[in-house]
């Protein structure tokens, strides 16, 4: 009965505009928000960025060679716990290892591999990796 005679003075109508009318507020309402979190991501760095996000990361901040002995530098990593975690859970370390000596693990891979693919030893003398803790997340390796 009362579906009938708000039919027959027209509320029905009202409604439904009403109803059409707070979704498109809602929908602003989700653009608006976004907007501004995409707006906070992009004042962001890199590495605050992908740990806002939720994402693992690690960079290169610098590599320095020695003039004198080219076969002496160093490189230096950055990265944030989501990477950490990632890597222990593919096997590079386990709770209580130091975030330096995980990292290490894994960029030693990298320098292996990168041998390997150029049909290099990778058991070959190179001298040593020496990973010193820059600060948390940072490392200097050389």
């Amino acid at each position: 009965m009362k579906k009938v005679i708000k039919k027959l003075l027209g509320f029905d109508k009202l409604e439904a505009e009403k109803e059409q009318l707070q979704a498109a507020r809602d929908k602003a309402a989700e653009e608006t928000a976004r907007a501004q979190e995409e707006a906070e991501l992009a004042k962001l760095g890199p590495k605050e960025r992908a740990t806002a996000k939720g994402e693992p990361w690690v960079s290169v901040l610098d590599t320095k060679v020695n003039p004198d002995n080219i076969r002496n530098g160093f490189f230096e990593l950055d990265w944030n716990e989501l990477f950490v975690l990632k890597l222990k859970q593919e096997g590079y370390g386990f709770e209580g290892d130091p975030d330096e000596e995980i990292v290490d693990r894994w960029f030693r891979d990298i320098v292996r591999q990168m041998l390997s693919e150029e049909g290099l030893d990778v058991n070959r003398p190179a001298g040593y990796i020496n990973v010193v803790p820059i600060a948390k997340g940072k490392s200097e390796v050389s």
